[in-house]
């Protein structure tokens, strides 16, 4: 690649993720072209669809998520590894209203960000079954759960976005409580595993699409 057009690749990069940030993934291409000064030809040459500039902006983020999980079952407590991922995930949410996003859609044609989550959630189900065992997670916890906390938690960090940018923290810390053991009542039915597939695809399709 020249050596102009890796610097305006690099500048469309570093302005998607300003605008990401602040925006979600929500945001369109326009704007990103925007941000970035370059034109919007320029921009779908780089990256010719959304996904693909998602990719490439949350590629390190996607990382640190797979890594969470490592840390956290290295911790020789089952409960503190647990609640210390939920904890780390939710303020990296909290930290970038993309990357909030990013971990309730999913991206199929973005193998490499896909893979990450796979890795984060095989991990997730490691720290499930560990702090199961140790007796302190409820036994009808599910991996689904974890999904719908994310997904609740991006919808209070939009909500109250700079107004009360640490609410996420009392929310979690309720949540911690309810999964904890014993349980005091059953749960109504999580949804199936193919539903919430498809409430992620079809999100991350709508942002995708948005120009």
């Amino acid at each position: 690649m020249r050596s102009d057009a890796e610097r305006n690749r690099e500048r469309v990069v570093a302005a998607a993720r300003a605008v990401f940030a602040r925006d979600g993934l929500g945001a369109s291409m326009a704007s990103v072209a925007r941000e970035a000064e370059v034109g919007i030809a320029t921009l779908f040459r780089r990256f010719p669809t959304k996904e693909d500039l998602v990719s490439a902006v949350f590629a390190d983020r996607m990382d640190a998520y797979a890594e969470a999980t490592e840390t956290a079952l290295a911790d020789a407590d089952p409960w503190r590894g647990f609640t210390s991922y939920l904890e780390t995930v939710c303020a990296m949410q909290a930290a970038d209203r993309g990357f909030a996003d990013v971990l309730t859609m999913t991206f199929p044609t973005a193998k490499s960000l896909e893979n990450r989550r796979k890795q984060a959630y095989e991990g997730a189900l490691q720290l499930i079954d560990r702090a199961k065992a140790s007796g302190h997670l409820r036994a009808d916890f599910e991996a689904r759960d974890r999904i719908l906390l994310l997904m609740a938690n991006a919808g209070v960090i939009t909500a109250t976005g700079d107004d009360a940018p640490d609410t996420w923290r009392r929310f979690l810390a309720y949540m911690i409580k309810s999964f904890r053991a014993p349980a005091r009542d059953a749960l109504p039915d999580s949804p199936t595993d193919a539903a919430l597939y498809r409430a992620m695809f079809n999100l991350g399709n709508t942002r995708s699409t948005t120009r």
